[in-house]
């Protein structure tokens, strides 16, 4: 038998694959079991903190919400007074950075206490006179009306006229 460089030579002298044995075979990677228990491991202690994060979330929540109606309360009670009686308030406090008459406190149910301040200016809405200040009160029958909640930075301005539609 001819061979060619000796490829014949090259091909008995070749040893038989071998497969590759089972104590082999583990310490290639992670069996399914391995991977199965970190995974529960890793949902186990992954809850707790997630609970712990979510709670807080929504205990704020809450609260800002129950501000939110309490300053809503606050305008829809200065709203309703009558336009002459807030006219006189917004004079009586003589700037818009002076809380009116009709700023309160309300104790909450779980003990915190709520400092709801109105401001109350008449508005300059037309700028007649050129100063481009709204708080200068020249337009009669034109009021600013904010509520605020004290140190909370929650706030609601509306402007009301004598003459409503």
């Amino acid at each position: 038998m001819t061979t060619l460089g000796g490829i014949d030579r090259a091909l008995r002298s070749a040893k038989p694959a071998t497969a590759v044995s089972p104590s082999r075979r583990r310490e290639s990677g992670f069996s399914y079991l391995e991977v199965l228990i970190a995974t529960a491991l890793i949902a186990v202690s992954l809850v707790p903190a997630l609970e712990a994060l979510s709670t807080g979330g929504h205990d704020l929540q809450a609260v800002h919400a129950e501000d939110h109606y309490y300053l809503a309360a606050k305008l829809e009670e200065v709203l309703a007074q009558p336009f002459g009686y807030l006219d006189e308030a917004a004079s009586a406090a003589a700037s818009p950075a002076v809380p009116s008459s009709y700023s309160d406190s309300v104790t909450l149910a779980d003990g915190r206490v709520l400092t709801r301040q109105v401001y109350l200016s008449r508005y300059d809405g037309d700028n007649a006179d050129g100063n481009n200040n709204a708080f200068d009160g020249t337009d009669e029958g034109l009021l600013w009306v904010r509520v605020e909640i004290e140190e909370s930075g929650l706030g609601m301005e509306r402007l009301i006229s004598v003459y409503e539609y």
